[in-house]
């Protein structure tokens, strides 16, 4: 059925989705008004893309350096030995991995990790020695 997602979605369902993604908390009346509809019209539209799997569920977007993660770092690793299943318990069993992406080609996977200082950095990468080899790229700003 999400195949058919695509085909069953119009303008409106679009415009409904932007104002959810800079704001899920916003009322089904507010977007309503963004979109010249009712606020029930707007709740069962919204129910039907979750429905569709459009809407997978709902986050909070958090300032990790208001919790004491300064360093926001970017890194590719390579797994040795096949040891993807391992590095994937690894990922989820760690925190500080924001994001994690099995790319294709070289490296095998892209961390995003928010870290509070460079020793907790230098301890999660000699954590990581165990799967493979890294390399990092630390942000210096964000831009989107």
């Amino acid at each position: 059925m999400k195949g058919l997602a695509i085909s069953v979605i119009d303008h409106i369902d679009m415009e409904i989705i932007r104002c959810l993604r800079n704001n899920s908390r916003l009322q089904w009346k507010q977007i309503g008004e963004i979109v010249h509809m009712s606020g029930v019209a707007v709740a069962n539209r919204i129910q039907r893309l979750e429905k569709l799997g459009v809407i997978e569920g709902y986050t909070v977007r958090l300032n990790e350096k208001l919790l004491g993660n300064i360093y926001c770092v970017f890194v590719t690793v390579m797994i040795k030995d096949y040891k993807h299943t391992k590095f994937q318990q690894f990922i989820r069993e760690h925190d500080e991995i924001k994001e994690a992406h099995r790319v294709s080609g070289e490296p095998c996977f892209i961390l995003k990790v928010e870290v509070p200082d460079h020793n907790r950095l230098s301890q999660f990468l000699d954590e990581i020695l165990a799967y493979g080899y890294y390399k990092i790229n630390i942000s210096i700003g964000q831009f989107k």
